[in-house]
């Protein structure tokens, strides 16, 4: 038995193009990691009937759009260096990227895309985030994937997004800090390789220190000021 299987957009076809905006972010109740939820708007320019779209997002930091304090530039070093050199070294953080399908619209529709969240400092998204004190984190978001469509008399097309579709948004810093406190009250993680772990372990266990807290504040000695 015959099948029909989807075909590219022919020249004479209407093309498709879909439009995003970002509405909002929150912390994901009940996550099982921290996770932040942006609502995504997307709407359909064109006459046809969205079946369904796969969707690739890019998720960066555009870190040049807002201003940093000198407690901020601090801990940004290790990003990009001293501040005087900011110019020339501070660049775009890359910061996720995910597929997600969005299910059959017609005009316009709503969805939350779902964006995990790490303390793991050896992630450039994480170290520069963990390092903002408060304000807003200037994002910008990248769209690509393929659409399915049904053309006139029902056949199924795709079409690809247009390669310049983005969003941006300012996703406020508390929002971060609330999904990360919400897993890890007032915590942060390191990560060692196993080596440096069992040296700490054995200074811990030989001090009988009741905590890592306490055997890092030993080894650091009193707090400078």
């Amino acid at each position: 038995m015959a099948t029909s299987a989807a075909r590219p957009a022919s020249p004479a076809t209407p093309v498709v193009e879909l439009d995003f905006d970002v509405r909002g972010a929150a912390p994901v109740e009940y996550a099982a990691a921290p996770t932040i939820g942006f609502e995504l708007a997307v709407t359909s320019r064109g006459a046809a009937t969205i079946r369904s779209v796969v969707l690739d997002v890019q998720v960066q930091i555009a870190a040049r759009r807002r201003s940093y304090d000198e407690r901020e530039q601090a801990r940004l070093a290790d990003l990009f260096g001293a501040p005087g050199r900011w110019a020339e070294t501070m660049r775009t953080v890359p910061w996720l990227r995910t597929t997600q399908v969005v299910p059959a619209f017609s005009d316009e529709t709503a969805f939350t895309l779902q964006v995990p969240c790490t303390y793991d400092f050896e992630v450039a998204g994480s170290k520069y985030l963990a390092a903002l004190e408060g304000g807003e984190v200037p994002l910008e978001m990248l769209f690509g994937g393929t659409i399915f469509y049904s053309a006139a008399g029902g056949a199924l097309q795709t079409a690809m997004i247009a390669w310049d579709r983005e969003a941006g948004y300012r996703l406020p810093v508390s929002v971060w800090r609330a999904t990360m406190d919400r897993y890890f009250p007032h915590s942060a993680w390191l990560r060692v390789d196993r080596d440096t772990f069992d040296r700490l372990y054995a200074y811990r266990a030989r001090h009988a220190l009741p905590s890592w807290e306490h055997a890092f504040e030993r080894l650091l000695g009193p707090e400078e000021g």
